[in-house]
């Protein structure tokens, strides 16, 4: 792993998992990424456009600091690649620049625990917002808190896998992540 401030109250992680490295991007008020297989200057550019569109200021002083949000970021990832039970709930999440709708569909897939598996329908009737699974969908697939905020856990009606992410192993990688918290496929038994 690799630490190092990247701006003003910034800094940032590079872990390596099964599936590549994954960076992860703090300020004095939380995380504000964590991405898998990330170009580290592409993923810092959109970080610092999110703070400048929400009117923040990446130097401005919060309560906190970056590096202490990324040492508990580091070691909850860290531990959710290495099959282990971690509480990410305590890890603090930067919010700024994320739309209101992808806060609330985020803030409700967060609370899934270990092991638990809902579907798209289910996670938008937990939110308020019965009907809405496929506006569901499109939040999480713009998700920027990877394994923080474990969209992994989301699945079709059906039980089936469903979609996540872009990458081209992304189903896999979706299947390896249940797989390391005790979730058998097919999927029986969804939450919500």
């Amino acid at each position: 792993m690799r630490t190092q401030p990247v701006a003003p109250l910034l800094a940032s992680a590079t872990l390596a998992c099964a599936w590549g490295p994954v960076l992860v991007v703090a300020s004095a008020r939380g995380i504000l990424a964590v991405e898998l297989r990330a170009s580290p200057d592409l993923l810092l550019r959109r970080v610092e456009e999110r703070l400048r569109a929400s009117g923040g200021r990446v130097d401005e002083p919060e309560a906190g600091t970056a590096q202490a949000h990324m040492a508990r970021a580091v070691a909850a990832v860290g531990g959710a690649l290495h099959g282990r039970p971690v509480d990410v709930m305590h890890v603090p999440l930067d919010w700024a620049g994320i739309r209101p709708w992808d806060r609330r569909v985020l803030e409700g897939a967060r609370t899934l625990a270990r092991s638990e598996v809902t579907s798209y329908g289910r996670l938008a009737r937990r939110i308020g917002a019965p009907g809405a699974a496929r506006a569901v969908g499109a939040a999480l697939g713009r998700n920027p808190f990877w394994i923080l905020v474990p969209c992994h856990r989301i699945v079709a009606g059906d039980g089936s896998i469903g979609g996540y992410g872009d990458l081209p192993d992304a189903l896999e990688i979706k299947r390896d992540l249940l797989a390391l918290e005790g979730v058998a496929l097919p999927i029986t038994r969804l939450v919500g």
